[in-house]
């Protein structure tokens, strides 16, 4: 009996890199963007999954290999510190994720063409 090829699926991943680094890629897009939403660093890391320094040290490099500020800190104090996206950094995430959906497409097409016979 041969098995079918009915539940077969496709799955990619895309990143950016500079000089051979990985500067950009799903992980650091859901930390951005959970930075975004919570206003805090150390929140978005929580919800990520990784620690404060760890998302430090990728905002850092993010930040050094692109050559642009991607998010706006403010120290704590009577009111709080906090987090906030650039605009600059809004448009990098929006660029990627159409990138991201447009390589998608693309590989769905390919695989559906060479797996599904269509």
């Amino acid at each position: 009996m041969q098995k079918s090829h009915n539940d077969l699926a496709i799955r990619s991943k895309i990143w950016i890199e500079v000089d051979g680094e990985p500067v950009f890629g799903r992980g650091r897009r859901f930390l951005l963007t959970a930075i975004a939403a919570h206003g805090s660093i150390n929140q978005a890391a929580a919800e990520v999954g990784i620690s404060y320094r760890k998302a430090w040290g990728y905002i850092n490099a993010m930040e050094e290999r692109l050559g642009v500020k991607l998010v706006e800190r403010r120290t704590g104090g009577r009111h709080g510190g906090g987090a906030v996206l650039t605009p600059e950094a809004t448009a990098f995430i929006r660029k990627y994720e159409m990138l991201e959906s447009g390589i998608r497409e693309i590989v769905d097409k390919k695989f559906k063409a060479l797996f599904s016979g269509g």
